[in-house]
């Protein structure tokens, strides 16, 4: 009899840890269960579409390790599968003195992890990017633009190919356990398996904690504000434009963006949302509200970063101060210049003490792997993330 394996969540990496566990192994059954009626709905398909190099993560990090193995095998996987992409280079700029030791932190981290990068004067700037603004900056010419939902739907493809089912519509909402199979119920039907891989992104931590799981953190959503350059201006920006990010926090700050698809996004900044799903400002959900509030790390956090967060905030509200940002990257963008487009939500995993987690957290238990805490740049790691969980499933 195969393996009977079940993965929650249909976004980039249960669709990547799919794929790598059909690949892997040759006698299992895959089944991908996936609650909305479409796959990468939320943060696969929500995303800036960047293809990051590794510059800013720990040496020897999770994030650090799987981001440039996972850049390798993406980029495979798109040559091979005729998914477009472009290496169209990213400028990290610093626009002040009190910037110029972040990017030299930065340069080092990426020499660590083995990124080309180099520092650039500010004349060299502006032959890369000749509206940009900055002291000194860094140039990654291995970063680059890809159509993360795209990548999806050829995945779920390749998974279907190999015989294994995709179900969308099925909301998880018990699992127990039967003798050493563990049984699965959705609203529609229950699965029996194996294995329960939880890849349910934002939700992770409820999955966790439906399966008997106490994950020592809980998911808190940052909602994430994009706009779109104007056709008249979408000529200011060549590549990827990004700040110094703040080294206390997981953010990169607000950045520029050329797409694979046509025009230039900008954002996103990160506001601690009021649901899991609050695309919209006014979005909230009284459950998730609740949830956010009792949790003793939240308020710990707020304590910790209330004037970084209350910035976030007036910005969100104010176009103006979104503006404003940018302006400190490519100063000819004007208010007008920005066009408001679908925001994201990002599933950031939050201590009990108010640390957000900085790195991927994955959990074992028996019978199960729980991916805890996946933000970016997961979507580019996806496929290095899904051969480490079907290493760990055929160990």
């Amino acid at each position: 009899m195969p393996l009977r394996i079940i993965i929650i969540g249909g976004g980039i990496v249960g669709l990547a840890t799919a794929y790598a566990l059909s690949e892997r192994l040759s006698e299992v059954s895959i089944t991908v269960l996936e609650k909305e009626s479409e796959l990468a709905l939320h943060q696969s398909g929500r995303n800036s579409g960047v293809i990051h190099s590794g510059i800013y993560y720990r040496p020897d990090s999770l994030k650090a390790r799987n981001c440039r193995a996972g850049r390798d095998l993406l980029l495979d996987f798109c040559r091979r599968e005729s998914v477009p992409f472009e290496l169209c280079g990213k400028v990290i700029v610093a626009g002040s003195e009190d910037e110029i030791a972040g990017l030299e932190s930065l340069y080092r981290r990426g020499r660590a992890n083995g990124v080309v990068c180099e520092h650039i004067t500010k004349e060299q700037l502006a032959a890369i990017e000749p509206h940009a603004v900055g002291l000194r900056a860094l140039h990654v010419p291995e970063a680059g633009i890809v159509d993360y939902r795209a990548v999806c739907l050829r995945l779920a493809s390749k998974i279907q190919a190999h015989g294994h089912r995709i179900h969308v519509k099925r909301s998880l909402a018990t699992v127990r356990r039967d003798g050493r199979s563990l049984r699965i119920g959705t609203e529609w039907e229950d699965y029996e398996a194996d294995i329960l891989v939880n890849c349910a992104g934002v939700y992770a931590d409820r999955v966790a904690r439906l399966c008997g799981i106490r994950p020592a953190l809980q998911i808190i959503p940052f909602r994430g504000d994009y706009f779109t350059l104007t056709q008249r201006t979408q000529h200011l920006c060549r590549g990827l434009i990004y700040p110094v990010p703040n080294p206390r926090l997981p953010f990169l700050g607000v950045h520029l963006t050329r797409m694979i698809g046509g025009g230039v996004e900008c954002g996103p900044n990160a506001v601690l949302a009021l649901a899991r799903e609050a695309y919209r400002k006014s979005d909230w959900c009284l459950h998730d509200l609740w949830e956010l509030l009792s949790y003793r790390g939240t308020w710990r956090l707020a304590r910790q970063h209330w004037r970084s967060g209350l910035q976030e905030l007036r910005r969100s509200l104010s176009k103006r101060l979104f503006a404003r940002s940018l302006q400190q990257l490519l100063p000819a963008i004007r208010e007008e210049d920005l066009e408001p487009r679908a925001a994201g939500i990002r599933a950031q995993a939050l201590h009990p003490d108010g640390r957000l987690a900085d790195d991927f957290v994955i959990q074992e238990a028996p019978g199960m792997i729980h991916v805890l805490n996946a933000p970016s740049p997961a979507a580019t790691a996806s496929l290095m993330i899904g051969r480490e969980i079907a290493a760990r499933v055929g160990a």
